[in-house]
């Protein structure tokens, strides 16, 4: 597939800024109008009177390394968010182009297509919450550029028919993001395979839940190399900040903590399934491998008020497109999961 003929042209035409750090690194850096001498704070991390790498040189080799994957097809982000604004603004153009979304799903994908002037057309999920490929290619233009899919998907919670989303690929001509920022908390997670096979597939990813590192706000995504090369060609010049660069590789480095996490959360995310299998005025618990659990009651808002009012806050999505009665628990520790299960007993 030819990526560039979904590219804006201003986009193609565009010649990036081009910061002190881009190619100078090393020597007597006199070219960026920093303090040559030094920080007010004192910091693990050294020379922050200096500008970060701007090609993440250093994330994308560890990351690389990780998870397997050529750093070429890697580019980090201020959390996912920063990277969805990044693609709509490369491929998009207002008041012309169109993106599918497939609801009921993260509501930034929304948020950024009103933000850029892009129209959004809906295909539902089906009662399964997966994918309807007829809907989508109904919905399909000579101007749809982008498709947003989530898997696991949130706020329902599943995976996503992974085979269909390659049916997808082969058969259409717009770029395709799976946004897998809960990806860590389901057993199958081979989707990087569909990027080395298809170059209009995009992985979102982020080091806010599994990683614990959600203050951070540092995600990432992988694709085709022209991709990241657009994007590396649109953003914010120093976007990822040292801090935050020292922190993520120390974090890729202790994967055995990140195992624990992911391990921990299951093991509470079952827990908290089982107890609530347990109380009657329950309507349905959703299937789910992420790090949160969809479930179905009589008078969700009236519940969440009440829980509230207790100082226990889930998230009501019960307004949300065909998740009428719906409420959303995100897993915590032991003792706090025990707390929501003895007040959710209560207000029930």
């Amino acid at each position: 597939m030819n990526i560039e003929k979904l590219v804006r042209q201003n986009i193609l035409k565009l010649k990036p800024y081009t910061s002190a750090r881009s190619t100078n690194n090393k020597g007597i850096l006199l070219d960026a109008n920093e303090n040559p001498f030094g920080s007010v704070v004192e910091n693990d991390v050294r020379e922050l009177n200096r500008y970060p790498d701007p090609n993440q040189t250093k994330l994308r080799e560890k990351l690389s390394e990780l998870i397997g994957i050529n750093q070429n097809n890697l580019f980090f982000g201020v959390g996912s968010d920063e990277i969805i604004d990044l693609l709509i603004k490369i491929f998009c153009k207002p008041n012309i182009d169109n993106v599918i979304i497939c609801e009921p799903t993260y509501g930034m994908y929304n948020v950024c297509c009103n933000i850029n002037d892009i129209e959004i057309r809906t295909a539902l999920l089906t009662n399964e919450f997966d994918i309807d490929v007829n809907a989508i290619m109904q919905l399909k233009d000579v101007n749809t550029k982008l498709l947003f899919l989530c898997s696991p998907n949130n706020p329902t919670g599943n995976l996503l028919n992974y085979s269909k989303i390659e049916e997808l690929a082969k058969s259409t001509d717009i770029i395709i993001i799976i946004d897998e920022a809960y990806i860590d908390f389901a057993d199958k997670k081979n989707s990087v395979e569909l990027i080395k096979k298809y170059n209009n597939v995009i992985l979102l990813r982020t080091f806010s839940k599994a990683w614990g590192l959600a203050g951070v706000r540092c995600g990432y995504c992988i694709a085709d190399k022209i991709i990241i090369e657009l994007l590396f060609k649109i953003k914010a010049p120093y976007s990822i900040n040292k801090l935050t660069e020292n922190i993520i590789l120390n974090a890729l480095v202790n994967v055995a903590n990140y195992n624990k996490l992911v391990s921990l959360i299951k093991k509470e995310r079952e827990f908290l399934i089982k107890e609530m299998s347990n109380i009657n005025q329950i309507k349905k618990i959703y299937k789910t491998e992420a790090n949160f659990i969809l479930f179905k009651v009589n008078n969700p808002k009236e519940v969440y008020k009440k829980l509230a009012e207790r100082d226990i806050i889930i998230r009501d999505r019960s307004s949300q497109i065909n998740l009428e009665g719906c409420l959303r628990i995100s897993v915590g520790t032991r003792e706090q999961n025990q707390l929501f299960i003895k007040n959710l007993k209560e207000v029930l």
